[in-house]
């Protein structure tokens, strides 16, 4: 059902969630900001955090490790709980390290164990590119280079899982598409079938209501630049399912994954932490992990429900008001898509210039595709309507 501008701004009237867009930088020249699923908005509290991190590392300098009222040392563990819930996680199943790209070398050295009769590595048509070069390589790696298997678009991943399949890792949503799978479904049924499950939530974390924990898989990666705020070139996060908490699966070591307790004691022999932080490899960047839990902050206090609910609200509002005027790419049902809308309009690159030069920033894969994302920490209900309306001109 279409509605009117008066009607949108009711909508934001009524919002319990309204209040926290005021707690993010817009930008001046584009306050209709679409490209969350690119870049989150940097919350106003993200300087004050870094600037007390910075002017703890003026006043104590190396004592900062250990010293202050958040010392260097444990402040990894400060994002913890909050990553454990908006993943869906126990607190030991999540730890914030890396880049997701790292982060999914690193969990597929440790999941990743081909064998001549099972090597395959099943993903999803239109995969990340990212990801698609993180199996390939580790495939040829291995020394099978055509292991990668990929599910066709629409297609039920479970339908591919056969005795063949070393591993199964699927995005959700897809970055393109913006299409939410089942997540349970495809770890039950891959697990069933002796597979290791990895999970690329990436456009799910900030998103989607996760709860990996219960869904199964064996790990999950994401980064943190993109619906967690967390700034360019943020640190991402990474999943391992408590099972495998105190193994003694293969993994790549460095002196930040070891027992915390004789990490300094510099032994011999590595000693991995129970959970997702006997992954780690190095020490954290603290100014970077700062901003992270400015943005976290803000996600303890909206809620993940609340969000979910808010941002199914919103994409309906721009589905309903781009009916007709162009194809929408993203699945229809709420429940397999998240705050992406992923459009089908000729000349898209052309289309992203022109709405930037009306105030608005959206994305562009070409040849055809638009991508619009309605994070609902900072988007009005108002905000939907306007981009519509621009998004229908433009087409017009």
């Amino acid at each position: 059902m279409k509605i009117g501008l008066d009607e949108a701004r009711a909508l934001d009237a009524r919002d319990p969630l309204a209040r926290f867009r005021a707690e993010f930088e817009l930008p001046p020249a584009t306050p209709l900001y679409f490209a969350g699923h690119s870049l989150g908005l940097m919350p106003k509290r993200t300087r004050a955090y870094v600037e007390e991190e910075l002017d703890a590392w003026s006043r104590e300098a190396v004592e900062g490790h250990f010293a202050g009222e958040r010392p260097w040392m444990p402040y990894h563990e400060l994002v913890a709980a909050p990553l454990a819930r908006i993943a869906g996680a126990r607190e030991g199943e999540v730890v914030a390290m890396n880049s997701l790209s790292v982060n999914l070398h690193l969990l597929l050295v440790s999941f990743y164990r081909p064998t001549p009769a099972r090597h395959k590595i099943l993903i999803e048509e239109g995969a990340f590119p990212s990801d698609r070069y993180a199996v390939a390589s580790q495939a040829r790696f291995h020394g099978f280079p055509d292991a990668v298997v990929e599910v066709p678009r629409g297609a039920d991943p479970r339908e591919l899982v056969d005795d063949t399949i070393a591993v199964v890792l699927i995005g959700s949503p897809n970055f393109l598409t913006g299409e939410a799978f089942d997540l349970r479904a495809i770890a039950r049924s891959a697990r069933e079938r002796g597979c290791a499950v990895g999970f690329d939530v990436a456009h799910g974390a900030g998103n989607l209501a996760l709860d990996l924990h219960d869904d199964g898989p064996d790990f999950a990666v994401w980064c943190s630049y993109k619906y967690l705020n967390a700034g360019p070139g943020a640190p991402g996060g990474a999943f391992v399912h408590e099972r495998h908490a105190g193994s003694n699966l293969p993994r790549f070591a460095g002196w930040w994954g070891h027992d915390k307790a004789s990490r300094f004691e510099m032994p011999g022999t590595f000693v991995p932490m129970r959970g997702a932080e006997g992954w780690q490899l190095s020490n954290p960047p603290i100014l970077q992990l700062a901003a992270l839990r400015a943005s976290l902050d803000l996600f303890d206090e909206a809620g993940m429900a609340a969000l979910r609910d808010k941002s199914m609200k919103l994409v309906k509002l721009l589905e309903d008001l781009l009916a007709g005027s162009c194809d929408i790419v993203t699945p229809l049902d709420p429940r397999r898509r998240g705050s992406m809308l992923t459009l089908r309009v000729p000349g898209a690159p052309a289309l992203v210039k022109t709405l930037r030069a009306r105030g608005a920033i959206v994305d562009a894969r070409p040849p055809d595709i638009l991508r619009v994302a309605a994070a609902p920490l900072y988007t009005r209900f108002e905000d939907v309507h306007a981009l519509a309306s621009l998004i229908r001109e433009e087409l017009r």
